[in-house]
């Protein structure tokens, strides 16, 4: 079992700036894959970003704005935010893979002003 908590949402007004962290607990020893994911009102969920011991990779819509990192001394994944547009709204969610499961974190709210 990996058990996930996110932080760092908030309100923010567009062009602004925010990081999000995902702390990782549990049988967290395996696992590799870890990403971002993020769901509008009425809208699918969708990955924002993954990273992996092989690299990252980003949807098209942040590239050049968003950045994933990772600290594996402290499991924790991190999403940096930059240059944010109001379509940014949604609830972000981390996610990590183990054992060809796929766990989720609770969310956290990222609200963008125009």
């Amino acid at each position: 079992q990996v058990q996930l908590v996110e932080s760092g949402g908030g309100l923010v007004q567009a062009g602004g700036s925010l990081r999000l962290s995902c702390a990782a607990s549990g049988s967290i020893f395996s696992i590799d894959y870890m990403g971002w994911y993020r769901q509008a009102p009425g809208k699918q969920r969708d990955k924002v970003a993954h990273i992996t011991s092989g690299g990252s990779t980003y949807a098209d819509s942040v590239k050049g704005r968003f950045t994933i990192s990772r600290d594996n001394t402290k499991n924790t994944v991190y999403l940096q935010l930059n240059s944010l547009k109001p379509e940014d709204t949604a609830v972000y969610y981390c996610a990590a893979g183990q054992g060809g499961l796929l766990y989720w974190g609770q969310g956290t709210q990222v609200t963008v002003s125009s």
